[in-house]
């Protein structure tokens, strides 16, 4: 198989390892078909007011200030007079989309649903809006249209600002709060005069709903203990209130409208959200109004777990703690409209001021939408499905449906309302476990196809790698264990039968490729199985324990590398260790100056591991630290260099000029924070001077000499530059510093050639990559070539963790990109933060590839060991996913997972395009060659 053909076919094997993890955990759950559920009683509440704080944690809503008054008097009024107050426990992603969805629909959305469009609805899904009469919305441009385009007919009114007033850099992002109830009073107001609309407005099941995205903005901005976010919160009370008292005059004080405020997700401290932590997961809930009930005492101490019932001071006051799901039905409850079709939120009763029949009612309708949804999801998957391999949950039998429905409502007609709900909650958790075990029905199936196909992918590798470089010995004429055309055959036939069992089973097309997939590539590895033969006759003359001490350290390498994804500072202890590697090589007697720079850069390195993962205030003095760093490096090299090969003109001008503009965008930084502080935005100047660096990185190091120290140089400067725009703090010192190991590395693989006799030490200044690619040079692996994969691996994962980000949606602070653009674009934001990722990687990459012109290994040879090393990761990752029961944890080893298999793609990519560049300057070589011998 041909280099490119191979890393192609590779590619497209990881991309549908990679994809499959999504199929198989982030499927919708949605399901289409259910009839509408309603409670038959007349409701409590004509309309309703919902009130979205976004961002909005509850510890800053429910904590008292220093002086012991609170931050928000009129909801906290409120909740000790009128209403009932709790926490909403949020789901992983801590999102705005995801939590709306939530909040209006009652279901958790798909996680890649987000991907698929932010503002539209990837998939249709009903929502209180869509069952209610009419629904006026006020608020982002962001959150609103996915809710209007999701309902049926045009009852659903939207009114937003522009996207552009969604600015970090903003003076004061509070205005957009303000301008909601400007808008809300406003429309009341016109209301009086306009006949028609008020007609409208006196009817019943009609919804208010107010997104305010100051608080979240200002938390993005200035921190959620900053000023600007506390006064926020008293801004929205404020409004609120008024918004309380401009309505109830409206409707002239007649006691049927129910109020909801609440929040989609909270804020860590360093200012982002999307992951599971206790700050970003709670969020406040306060309700009153019509058929609410109002503030109670408990009648017992109030056992919490999460630590701040004490500083909230509410314990006088009973606390009732939510799923957010669990809004959507209690909206839906309050005003008389059927409950969301794909809600999975159970009713709060203990919000509810009503009847113990209307209690009993709702919980009996909350039941069966849930039971719809069952006997929906049941039926969908039992036809999908060959009836004697069918295996339906038994806990919910269709007997036991039919008997837990009959008792419960003779226990209503016979007034027993506490028995009757308690068997409903009980059908809505056995209705809630079964579709959960539908939805994962074929989530084993999947798992065990897609590890059987990662198994066959890394022998396969494995197995070439061997039969390429082992020099094992083959008894002549020996052919293959398994003749090709019975393996042939043998493989047609499984084909065969996988594809008619999935026709049969009506399974959808992804399913026939991670089925089938696995058939070609263990194909691929019994005709190889020669290679594996030929191991065994060869081992008496293999040195086995020197093989056997590099696999146990190569295996507890790959686990330390699994660990440092759960503990960072794992990476300080493998550092560490590769400090002493010269010393236990012996490379330390015949180059102690390199073998001491390496060790200090092993030391240095290892430091930032050991840093603060995320929350680092904005600190722009090592942003310019950082700076003066990469000048000074620059400098030594280019001084060093020029003793041994002097520069040319040209090159010594494009070097002068790219460490001028490292030195301007040491500074911009800083100009920036400077301005935004000062609420005067982001200047214009700092703003082109970024993208115009950002775009110069691209193609300027494509200028520079082909001498290998000259090119890594102009690469090194060129994305220091960027880097260092996107830096907010002590990140910004991590490149200088690898890229001064990577340099030290390039060198002492160099004497680690010399030291096994394999080749002569040349200078970096004086190495031409352009030259350097005779392939009649080339050599074969060598065990000490599985290190320096490892090596290259180890650095890799440094580089990601060592820049302060962890494996996780909310480790990335928006304000990196605060130099570029500061109004929200979760699409462009995201890719510049990716951008600051790969930075690192692009650093080491470009040194590995230097070590493998000046180690003369081919660049498929080595690669073909690091696509091992990393696959032996992701399908200890995939295990891991197996294994854990929470979804918290699964969510953790899926975003490791991911995190590996974009590595591995990333690298994949890397290794096609290099081995494209070299196979043309292959052809010029030689054609250079042949025309001047």
């Amino acid at each position: 198989m041909r280099v490119v053909t191979f890393f192609l076919v590779g590619l497209a094997v990881h991309v549908v390892f990679f994809l499959s993890i999504f199929d198989i955990y982030f499927t919708s759950p949605l399901v289409h078909g259910m009839t509408p559920q309603t409670v038959s009683l007349a409701p409590p509440a004509s309309r309703i007011v919902l009130l979205v704080a976004d961002g909005l944690r509850a510890d800053s809503l429910f904590s008292l200030l220093p002086n012991g008054s609170s931050r928000a008097p009129y909801l906290r009024s409120v909740m000790e007079d009128r209403g009932t107050w709790g926490v909403s426990h949020t789901h992983v992603p801590t999102e705005s989309r995801p939590g709306h969805v939530a909040l209006i629909a009652g279901f958790y959305e798909d996680v890649s649903a987000v991907a698929k469009g932010w503002k539209e609805n990837p998939v249709e899904f009903d929502s209180v809006f869509n069952e209610s009469r009419h629904t006026w919305s006020w608020g982002s441009p962001d959150i609103l249209p996915m809710f209007a385009k999701g309902a049926s007919g045009d009852h659903v009114y939207t009114h937003t600002y522009p996207a552009a007033e969604e600015d970090f850099a903003s003076t004061d992002a509070s205005r957009l709060d303000t301008w909601v109830f400007t808008q809300v009073k406003a429309f009341f107001q016109s209301a009086r005069s306009n006949s028609s609309l008020k007609d409208i407005l006196q009817e019943d099941q009609n919804v208010f709903f107010l997104h305010l995205l100051g608080i979240d903005t200002n938390g993005h901005a200035h921190r959620p203990q900053s000023r600007e976010y506390q006064e926020n919160i008293g801004l929205v009370d404020s409004g609120v209130e008024e918004l309380v008292s401009v309505i109830e005059d409206f409707y002239h004080h007649d006691g049927r409208t129910a109020y909801v405020f609440t929040s989609d997700h909270g804020m860590t401290n360093w200012g982002s959200h999307g992951a599971g932590h206790a700050s970003e997961t709670l969020t406040p809930l306060v309700v009153w109004g019509a058929g609410v009930q109002v503030a109670q005492r408990p009648l017992e101490p109030q056992q919490y777990t999460d630590g701040y019932q004490q500083d909230w001071h509410l314990e006088k006051f009973r606390r009732v703690d939510v799923n957010q799901a669990d809004i959507a039905p209690l909206m839906a409850s309050l005003i008389g409209v059927p409950f969301p079709l794909n809600s999975v939120g159970m009713l709060p009763l203990l919000y509810l001021d009503n009847s113990g029949r209307f209690k009993a009612e709702s919980m009996y309708t909350n039941a069966m939408q849930m039971l719809e949804q069952f006997k929906v999801k049941m039926a969908q998957r039992k036809e999908t499905t060959l009836s004697f391999l069918f295996t339906p949950f038994q806990q919910l039998s269709e007997t036991h449906q039919v008997e837990l429905i009959r008792q419960i409502k003779i226990l209503i007609q016979l007034e027993k309302y506490e028995d009757a709900i308690t068997l409903c909650k009980s059908m809505i958790t056995e209705a809630l476990e079964g579709l959960v075990y539908y939805h994962t029905y074929d989530r084993f199936f999947l798992g065990c196809s897609v590890v059987l196909g990662f198994v066959g992918w890394t022998s396969y590798v494995v197995l070439l790698i061997l039969k390429t470089h082992a020099s094992l010995r083959r008894p002549p004429g020996l052919a293959n264990m398994i003749p090709s055309q019975t393996l042939m055959r043998l493989c047609v036939c499984v084909t065969v039968v996988i594809s008619v069992f999935l026709v049969i089973q009506k399974s959808p097309l992804t399913y026939y490729i991670y089925c089938l997939l696995p058939v070609p590539i263990w194909y691929s590895v019994f005709r190889e199985s020669g290679t594996l033969m030929d191991l065994v006759r060869s081992a008496p003359s293999l040195p086995l324990w020197k093989c056997l001490g590099y696999f146990l350290l190569i295996a507890f390498g790959i686990e330390l590398l699994v660990v440092s994804f759960f503990h960072r500072a794992m990476l300080t202890v493998g550092l560490a260790a590769l400090s002493l590697w010269p010393i236990l090589t012996g490379i330390y007697s015949q180059a102690k100056f390199r073998s001491v720079s390496w060790t200090l850069g092993c030391v240095c390195l290892s430091t930032f591991p050991l840093m603060p993962v995320v929350g680092r205030e904005a600190n722009v003095h090592f942003v310019t630290c950082a700076g003066v760093l990469t000048l000074f490096t620059s400098a030594c090299y280019l001084w060093s260099a020029r003793r041994r090969a002097p520069l040319h003109l040209g090159d010594k001008q494009q070097f002068y000029a790219q460490m001028l503009l490292v030195a301007v965008c040491a500074y911009v930084p800083t100009l920036t924070h400077s301005s935004l502080e000062q609420k005067q935005g982001l200047p214009l100047v700092n703003q082109i001077i970024s993208w115009t660096t950002l775009a110069s990185s691209m193609v300027v190091p494509l200028l520079s000499s082909t001498r290998l120290f000259h090119r890594l140089l102009s690469v090194f400067l060129s994305l220091s530059a960027t880097f260092l725009l996107l830096s907010t703090g002590s990140e910004a010192l991590f490149p200088p510093m690898l890229s001064w190991l990577m340099f030290v590395w390039i060198n002492m693989e160099q004497e680690a050639m010399q030291a096994q006799g394999t080749s002569s030490r040349q200078e970096l200044s004086t190495m031409d990559f352009a030259d350097n690619i005779d392939i009649t040079r080339i050599r074969q692996l060598k065990l000490d070539d599985i290190r320096r994969s490892y090596f290259f691996v180890f650095f890799i994962i440094t580089a990601f963790f060592g820049t302060g980000n962890i494996a996780s949606i909310n480790s990335f602070d928006p304000a990196s990109v605060y130099c570029f653009l500061t109004v929200f674009n979760p699409f462009i934001m995201g890719g510049l933060m990716m951008w600051k990722v790969i930075i690192p990687f692009v650093i080491v990459m470009c040194t590995f590839e230097t070590i493998q012109v000046t180690t003369q290994l081919s660049s498929r040879s080595l690669f073909l060991i690091v696509l091992v090393i990393s696959d032996l990761m992701a399908l200890h990752f995939f295990f891991l996913v197996q294994d854990y029961g929470s979804w918290l944890d699964i969510g953790t080893s899926i975003s490791h997972y991911v995190i590996v298999m974009s590595m591995t793609i990333f690298l994949m990519l890397l290794s096609v395009a290099t081995h494209i560049l070299t196979s043309c300057r292959l052809t010029a070589w030689r054609r250079r060659k042949s025309h001047f011998p």
